[in-house]
């Protein structure tokens, strides 16, 4: 395994973080406790440190079973990331979306989010978050007074270092006018590029980590979805065109064509290739997520994968190929 700086804090954490949206259950089809449990700990056994959660993935759930699977291990060697901003128990802020007859709003307010907190901190069972993150932005509650809340938080030791999520450039550049952004958390993959556009350049300039979250694109990069797979209820993937049976074809091709020949010659996977791509970024962290002890175990691997020209060559033609063919 692979450390890095965050940001600009002294605080290490491995370039394949696990990425606990999935075991939530929203969105993916629902979840299994044990199985969840075991790919966490699994993936700490490999060197992983970094967990990043929000309370609403499961609305809960996945707090609560990061703290499961944390158990007796020191907590001064685990990087824990949590979130703040989506709120389903009051009506405030921006509406945002209904879930299982849920409405869920998106709320920044200084009222709202040391509350927030103090509910992470006790579903996992710790006094302290390590990287503490806005989920989504409110445009009800101006920037600088979520910021100065933010950093009255880290004087109070309540949390380490502070991460934005889901912004533009202009909010990024908000956030960094009131205190210290030491992170981004943004969708980045092999077919999902617009970070690099002003985000990632950003961060490189102002030394912000940014976390990769979906840099398997929700599996899609792996080669393993079939076109006739089928798709478990409450799995909003079954609903996304980009998970069409026409769609995950032309994407195995491709991977078939360009990125298995650079796995097979590192002994990985393709899904692999894909997140060492975005772990060979400046600065870059890749958020993947595992069901199971296995795929835990598979994603560990990407972190020791050293991509040389002729492979970045051949991603290129991936992305190229993908830029005109996939959604």
């Amino acid at each position: 395994m692979r450390y890095i700086k965050l940001g600009k804090t002294d605080i290490e954490v491995s370039v394949v973080g696990f990425g606990a949206w999935a075991i939530g259950g929203m969105w993916w089809g629902g979840t299994e406790e044990k199985e969840s449990i075991e790919a966490i700990r699994t993936s700490l056994d490999t060197g992983v440190n970094f967990i990043d959660t929000a309370p609403a993935y499961g609305r809960g759930v996945s707090e609560e079973f990061v703290a499961k699977a944390i158990g007796s291990n020191k907590r001064d060697e685990i990087v824990l990331a949590t979130k703040c901003g989506l709120r389903w128990d009051l009506e405030k802020g921006m509406y945002f979306f209904d879930y299982d007859g849920v409405t869920v709003y998106r709320y920044l307010g200084k009222d709202s989010i040391e509350t927030e907190l103090d509910r992470s901190l006790k579903r996992l069972k710790t006094d302290y978050i390590d990287l503490y993150q806005t989920h989504w932005q409110d445009p009800t509650t101006p920037i600088e007074e979520t910021m100065e809340t933010l950093m009255e938080l880290k004087k109070k030791g309540k949390i380490r270092a502070i991460g934005v999520s889901n912004v533009d450039i202009e909010q990024i550049r908000q956030y960094a006018k009131f205190g210290v952004v030491d992170s981004d958390q943004e969708q980045y993959s092999l077919i999902d590029r617009k970070v690099e556009i002003d985000l990632l350049p950003w961060c490189i300039e102002n030394g912000a980590t940014m976390l990769a979250y979906s840099p398997m694109a929700r599996g899609l990069l792996t080669g393993r979805m079939t076109p006739d797979r089928k798709v478990n209820d409450g799995d909003s993937r079954g609903q996304e065109e980009r998970f069409s049976s026409s769609n995950i074809k032309k994407t195995n091709d491709l991977l078939d064509k360009y990125l298995k020949p650079v796995a097979d010659n590192h002994g990985v996977t393709a899904g692999n290739i894909a997140v060492a791509w975005i772990t060979s970024k400046p600065n870059t962290i890749a958020l993947v997520g595992a069901r199971n002890e296995k795929q835990a175990l598979e994603n560990s691997a990407a972190a020791d994968v050293v991509l040389d020209s002729g492979d970045v060559l051949q991603i290129g033609s991936f992305i190229k190929e993908a830029s005109e063919d996939i959604i």
